[in-house]
């Protein structure tokens, strides 16, 4: 349930997420499967969402991630930026995805971490964490930049960081 809740809490902030917020604290507290940390953090964000008005939560949005290339919520942006070696490696993934049985939207770009977290959900607890486990370099550089701009998705980032760290840790 993590994963699905990180991929709704880190995508746009539209009409439809911000008016789920009170269910989603309700499903979060009754959440057996997160530790109390994780509970946390994602309660404190859910604080920040609810306190903002919606217009603000989606400026937020857009100034954080849509308008701040380091920011990036497309995972292969920070390993191959606009080179051309970055094609392949969508390519590879998207390849990935249909061995599963996922097909994408023709204008979804399949490291999109959202999207990477909602297909995550779908597996088992251990292949989620050996499947998130490839992009913790890139989860730790996400993080750490939004924390220098001391946004709250930081906290976000190092709860999926942190879960895929537990794999390289279990190695």
């Amino acid at each position: 349930m993590l994963y699905r809740l990180l991929s709704k809490l880190l995508d746009y902030p539209d009409a439809d997420l911000l008016d789920a917020l009170p269910e989603t604290r309700a499903r979060l507290a009754r959440n057996p499967d997160l530790d109390p940390t994780e509970r946390r953090v994602v309660a404190d964000f859910i604080d920040h969402l609810e306190a903002l008005d919606p217009t603000e939560a989606q400026a937020a949005y857009v100034l954080t991630f849509d308008l701040t290339p380091e920011h990036a919520l497309h995972l292969t942006h920070h390993l191959f930026g606009d080179d051309k070696n970055r094609g392949p490696a969508l390519i590879d993934l998207t390849e990935f995805y249909k061995e599963y049985g996922l097909e994408l939207a023709a204008n979804e770009l399949p490291d999109f971490l959202p999207l990477v977290l909602e297909f995550a959900d779908q597996l088992d607890p251990e292949e989620a964490r050996m499947f998130l486990a490839q992009w913790t370099k890139v989860l730790k550089v996400l993080a750490g930049n939004l924390e220098k701009a001391d946004s709250p998705y930081a906290a976000l980032v190092r709860l999926v960081e942190n879960r895929a760290q537990l794999v390289k840790a279990a190695a």
